[in-house]
């Protein structure tokens, strides 16, 4: 009986207009992170600088750093990048600290807030101050500690970017790597990838809670630039050397193939604190709990995910005010996590979630 053959590869499909610069506009660009007059000693640097970065960026060396991928690796002849080998060894490492029976439970705790005193809002945000009872009841917890990732940094401090998804995964499962592997590109001055960083975090937790607040019926855009690049944990090839890099054909023959979509961060348990001014904290919640869930993660329970308005409809300016005066959204971020951290510890325990026994919501119907 003859062996079925895999679907023939599609031509990937092409058309879109260049977005090549000239030398002139590459350069203009390059100069104007030099505006400040502190730097016009400097210009002869600048000019020598500018001619290198154009030569880096006609060239299009994106990973100028490489070495052959070695052993696990499907080619360990290929080269990689030096980066992505070394985010690949880090989220590697986060997961054996993930299974190590004997380590403390991790609770990674994530403000999803843009908003800072640090920055142009000169105050900090209500996401921060629930993080800070939620981190107090995990840590309550003998055995238990958290990491907290404040996206707020992504504003406020020097060096921080998380670059937009390119959607690799749309043109083939394959073409997106895990870890990503579509950052840093050298060529395009796209350094400075936050995520080679965060996505240790996600693998070395147990469970996760998210507090977010409400930007225009969404979570804020710090937040969706971590969320979308986290596809390539649901689904992502971990070894490049499969589709030779980003070769487009490769990857779409792995996937007609037959390619398992591994989850990379399947079994992990979540909470979620979604707060409002006006509307749409329950679709956020929704969502966020619809996206974890697509990913394999599982909620810690029904007092683990809650949506509240804080100051409804009230000034902006006194919102800091509101939330001092509403104890019981204080109390309910205080049940989130600990249903989240019994959770955990039931799951770790190799028992049945015990995660409601005892717990009792401040508000009832």
């Amino acid at each position: 009986m003859p062996i079925p053959q895999a679907p023939a590869a599609p031509a990937p499909r092409k058309g879109m207009p260049s977005p090549e610069l000239d030398r002139p506009t590459f350069e203009a660009r390059f100069r104007s992170r030099f505006a400040d007059p502190v730097f016009d000693p400097l210009r002869d640097e600048i000019d020598r600088l500018a001619a290198a970065a154009w030569d880096g960026y006609i060239g299009g060396r994106k990973s100028p750093l490489t070495r052959p991928a070695g052993p696990g690796f499907a080619e360990p002849d290929y080269e990689l990048a030096l980066d992505w080998l070394n985010a690949h060894a880090a989220v590697r490492d986060a997961q054996a600290r993930h299974e190590d029976a004997s380590a403390p439970a991790r609770i990674l705790i994530i403000n999803a807030s843009s908003r800072s005193e640090h920055t142009c809002p000169g105050e900090m945000s209500k996401s921060w101050r629930l993080v800070q009872i939620a981190r107090e009841v995990v840590e309550g917890h003998a055995g238990m500690e958290t990491e907290v990732l404040d996206l707020s940094r992504l504003a406020s401090e020097y060096g921080r970017e998380i670059h937009p998804c390119k959607a690799c995964f749309s043109t083939a499962a394959a073409l997106c790597h895990w870890p990503c592997n579509c950052y840093p590109n050298y060529s395009l001055g796209q350094v400075h990838d936050w995520m080679n960083y965060i996505y240790p975090m996600w693998v070395r937790a147990h469970g996760v809670l998210i507090v977010t607040p409400v930007n225009w019926y969404h979570v804020s855009s710090p937040f969706k630039l971590m969320m979308d690049r986290l596809v390539c944990a649901d689904g992502g090839n971990p070894d490049p050397t499969k589709t030779h890099g980003k070769t487009v054909a490769l990857a779409k023959t792995l996937e007609l193939a037959g390619w398992p979509y591994p989850r990379h961060l399947a079994g992990r348990r979540f909470a979620l604190v979604v707060h409002g001014d006006v509307e749409g904290a329950e679709n956020v919640r929704r969502s966020l709990s619809d996206w974890l869930a697509s990913m394999k993660l599982s909620s810690a329970g029904p007092e683990a995910e809650i949506d509240r308005y804080i100051g409804y409809w009230q000034p902006y300016a006194t919102s800091h005010d509101a939330l001092d005066r509403d104890q019981a959204v204080q109390d309910e971020v205080r049940l989130a996590a600990e249903e989240l951290a019994r959770a955990v510890q039931a799951q770790r325990a190799g028992g049945s979630d015990a995660s409601e026994q005892g717990l009792e919501a401040p508000r009832q119907k």
